[in-house]
C-alpha cells in the first residue's frame, strides 16, 4: 500500500502541471489584466497611456504567455501565492483567514449526510418494499428536489424567526473566539447544508445495499445458519459502504468549493464566499489560487478514496 500511495503522489506532480497550466490559460484569457482592476475607473482616465504600459512591464504583463506562466508556478513553489488586487493582501493570508471557517462547515455537513445518509439508507433496503421504505424513497427524493438555497431560507424562517432557536448568520459574535462558545452558529448552515446532501447519500447507499444483499456471499453466510443481523451488518454492510465511501471522499472536496450557495445564504466567511467576490470584482490571484487548490483536493481525496476502498472490501487490490 505505501507504494501504491507513492505512485499517486508522483502522478499528482504532472497532473498539477496540466491542470494549472488550464487554470493559467482560462483567467489569461478573460477581457482585461490586473492593472485594469488595480486602479480606480476614475483614476485609470487620468493617467497617461505610457504609464500604464511601464507598470505592466514591471509586472510582467507584457511577458510571453509562457514566461508568465513559468513565473507564476515558480512563485507558487516558493510559497508566494501572489496578492490580492482589491485589498493588497497576500493570497496566502487571505487562505489562511478563510480557508478553517469552510472546513469547519464543510466537514461537519459531510458528518451529517454520512451518518443520516447511511443509516437511513441501510434501513431502507433492510425494509425494502414496506411502507417505511416507500416513506424513506419519497423523502430522499424531495430532498434531492429542493434547491440549497429554498431549503437554507426555510430553516432561517423556522429556526430563527419562528422559534428563535439559532443566530441567523455569520460564524461567530464577539468574544467567542472558542468553537464551543460559536458552537450555535454552526448548527443552521451545517444542518442545512448536510440534510440536503443526505438525500443523495441516502439513496446511494440503498442501492448499493440491495446490491450487496443480491451477492453469492450473502447466500452462502446465510446458508451457514448465521444470524440474519450478523448476514446483513458484518457481511453485506461492509461491501456495500464501498461505493458510498468513493461519493463521501468526492463529497469533501466538491463541499470546500461548492458551499457557496450556503456560505451566501447565512453570511458565512469561507473560501466560497470570497471566490464569488473575486470573481465578480476579476480578482485574478484569488481566483487562481482557490481553483488550483480546489482541484489539489480532489486529487488528494482520490488517493484517500483508493485506500479506504481497499480497507473495506478485499477483493479490491492496490496494485
Amino acid at each position: 500500500m505505501i507504494n501504491f500511495i507513492i505512485r499517486k503522489i508522483l502522478l499528482l506532480i504532472p497532473m498539477l502541471i496540466v491542470i494549472s497550466f488550464l487554470i493559467f490559460l482560462g483567467v489569461d484569457l478573460m477581457p482585461g489584466d490586473a492593472v485594469d482592476f488595480m486602479i480606480p475607473p476614475d483614476a485609470l482616465a487620468t493617467i497617461a497611456p505610457e504609464q500604464l504600459e511601464a507598470l505592466r512591464t514591471e509586472l510582467g504583463l507584457n511577458d510571453p504567455f509562457l514566461i508568465q506562466y513559468v513565473h507564476w508556478l515558480g512563485d507558487i513553489l516558493k510559497g508566494d501565492f501572489g496578492y490580492s488586487l482589491q485589498s493588497g493582501v497576500a493570497v496566502s493570508e487571505l487562505l489562511a483567514n478563510k480557508l478553517p471557517a469552510t472546513l469547519e462547515l464543510s466537514i461537519a455537513a459531510l458528518l451529517i449526510s454520512t451518518l443520516f445518509g447511511s443509516l437511513l439508507g441501510v434501513a431502507s433496503a433492510l425494509k425494502k418494499g414496506t411502507l417505511a421504505d416507500n416513506i424513506l424513497t419519497g423523502f430522499g427524493m424531495i430532498g434531492v428536489a429542493i434547491p440549497q438555497f429554498l431549503f437554507g431560507l426555510m430553516m432561517i424562517m423556522l429556526f430563527v424567526f419562528k422559534l428563535q432557536w439559532l443566530p441567523v448568520g455569520g460564524r461567530m459574535s464577539p468574544g467567542s473566539e472558542s468553537f464551543f462558545l460559536r458552537l450555535d452558529y454552526l448548527v443552521l448552515p451545517a444542518l442545512t447544508l448536510g440534510l440536503s446532501l443526505t438525500a443523495g447519500v441516502m439513496r446511494y447507499s440503498r442501492s448499493s445495499m440491495l446490491d450487496s444483499l443480491n451477492k453469492d456471499y450473502i447466500k452462502t453466510a446465510r446458508s451457514k445458519g448465521l444470524p440474519e443481523w450478523r448476514v446483513n451488518l458484518v457481511h453485506g454492510l461492509r461491501v456495500a459502504m464501498t461505493p458510498v465511501a468513493v461519493l463521501i471522499g468526492f463529497r469533501l472536496p466538491m463541499l470546500i468549493g461548492g458551499a457557496v450557495v450556503i456560505e451566501q445564504v447565512f453570511q458565512w466567511p469561507g473560501v466560497g464566499q470570497m471566490f464569488v467576490a473575486a470573481v465578480r470584482n476579476q480578482n485574478t490571484p484569488v481566483i487562481m489560487m482557490v481553483a488550483f487548490f480546489s482541484v489539489l483536493i480532489v486529487l488528494v481525496s482520490s488517493i484517500l478514496v483508493d485506500v479506504v476502498t481497499a480497507l473495506l472490501d478485499p477483493r479490491v487490490k492496490l496494485s
